[in-house]
């Protein structure tokens, strides 16, 4: 294995720091206990990422080890521009305040308990949401911005599927 540009080795402890911080996110999510996985286990790629962890592996949570073998994985699978928009996402995470990130985690935990054809229709609309112009997303966020919480909730009723109609 070549050894690492102080820049990559430094990248390299960001993107682990960044995997990290998302596991504690999704620990507090998962309600499952898959089991641990082993630092031989990993593939060197995978190692080179997550090499801050490498003293401290055998101690993490079994869920934890899984989870970050698992990010290192997709991490590696991204091209550099989704690497570059990860770690944008993580900054934006981390700058958060507390309260707002455990709401967050909190309407991540709902959505989840969704059903699947629900959580769907939500990742449809948000992608046709995602898909408009700036310019029009901003005019929709100012719109409900201004609506009252009766007026939320009439279209939140609206938005959702008539069982039997569909």
């Amino acid at each position: 294995m070549m050894p690492m540009s102080l820049t990559t080795l430094r990248r390299a402890s960001r993107v682990a720091l960044c995997l990290f911080a998302l596991t504690c996110a999704a620990h507090a999510v998962r309600a499952d206990e898959p089991a641990g996985v082993s630092w031989s286990a990993l593939s060197p790629p995978q190692q080179q990422v997550l090499h801050s962890f490498e003293e401290r592996w055998s101690q993490l949570p079994p869920d934890r080890q899984a989870a970050l073998a698992n990010g290192s994985g997709r991490w590696l699978a991204m091209t550099p521009e989704q690497r570059s928009q990860a770690q944008d996402r993580f900054q934006r995470w981390h700058a958060l305040p507390p309260a707002q990130r455990e709401q967050m985690r909190e309407r991540w935990r709902q959505f989840r308990a969704l059903p699947p054809e629900q959580q769907q229709r939500i990742r449809q609309h948000f992608d046709r949401f995602r898909a408009l112009p700036p310019e029009r997303r901003e005019q929709l966020r100012d719109r409900w911005r201004q609506m009252t919480p009766e007026q939320r909730q009439n279209l939140r009723e609206r938005a959702r599927p008539h069982h039997g109609h569909d």
